[in-house]
Formats: structure tokens, C-alpha cells, sequence
């Protein structure tokens, strides 16, 4: 999924990919496909998504726009399935490289794996792996049952 960009550059460029990613989940929906949308969707969507939300408020990732994408997605058949079955759980999937950032655990969860509702019961589990390193990014897995 695009960044928007520092100051909001990109941000109508992402919401015109993130509206078409959503019309061809609808699509695969209805032909009665199930969907895993999966990556970094590069949006923080709640306050328990990221470290500091009100610093972040006007910061690509946590822009009103991108937030509002997410809740539409949501609302329209979606789950995020690491909220789903841990609603209140603080975990990170990104990290900036500054200010040592990881050591601190001063992160964002941007990375996803959004299923259509009917699937939702083949749910395992989502797991964060925030002790992987690697990367400004740490794995994030889903669990599904095929029975």
C-alpha cells in the first residue's frame, strides 16, 4: 500500500489504491471467494495502534484520511483479525530506525491481515512477532483453520 507521504504529498494517490483494493475485495466477495487482504497497509487506525497519537495526528500513517479508509473497510465486511481476537492489546509491527525507537518500543501497528466477515470463523489466531528482528518491520502471522 502507497505512504502518503510527509505533509499528506500522496495522500489522495493512496486513498484512490486503497478504494480500489476495496472494490475488488467486494468483487471476489460476491463471486463468493474469501478474502485475506495482507502487508503493510501503511495506517495506524486507532490510538492503541501507535505510540503517540496525538503527536501523530497530522503524520502519513494516522492522517484523518487514512483512518477513515480503514473504519469504511471495516464497517463494510472486514475484520482486522489481531483486533478481533485481542481487542485491547498494545502491539507493534514498525518501528522508526531513529531515536532507537524498537529498543524503546516506540512503534506503530501498520502491518495487517483483514479477512471478509464469513471467514472470520477459520480464525486461529493473528500473532504479532515483535521479537524478530530484522527489519523496521517485524512478521506478522495468521492462523487459519482449513476445516
Amino acid at each position: 500500500f502507497p505512504n502518503s507521504q510527509s505533509e499528506g504529498k500522496r495522500v489522495e494517490y493512496k486513498l484512490r489504491f486503497n478504494k480500489a483494493i476495496k472494490q475488488r475485495c467486494d468483487e471476489l466477495v460476491r463471486q463468493g471467494k474469501n478474502i485475506v487482504l495482507c502487508g503493510d497497509l501503511n495506517v495506524a487506525h486507532k490510538e492503541i495502534d501507535l505510540t503517540n497519537p496525538k503527536r501523530n495526528e497530522k503524520n502519513p500513517g494516522y492522517l484523518p484520511e487514512e483512518r477513515e479508509w480503514m473504519s469504511v473497510l471495516l464497517k463494510g465486511g472486514y475484520i482486522d483479525t489481531f483486533r478481533h481476537i485481542y481487542p485491547e492489546e498494545t502491539k507493534y509491527s514498525w518501528w522508526s530506525y531513529r531515536f532507537k525507537s524498537r529498543e524503546k518500543n516506540i512503534g506503530w501497528r501498520i502491518d495487517y491481515h483483514i479477512v471478509n466477515e464469513s471467514f472470520v470463523d477459520n480464525i486461529e489466531d493473528a500473532v504479532i512477532l515483535n521479537d524478530v528482528m530484522g527489519s523496521d518491520h517485524c512478521p506478522v502471522v495468521l492462523r487459519v483453520s482449513t476445516e
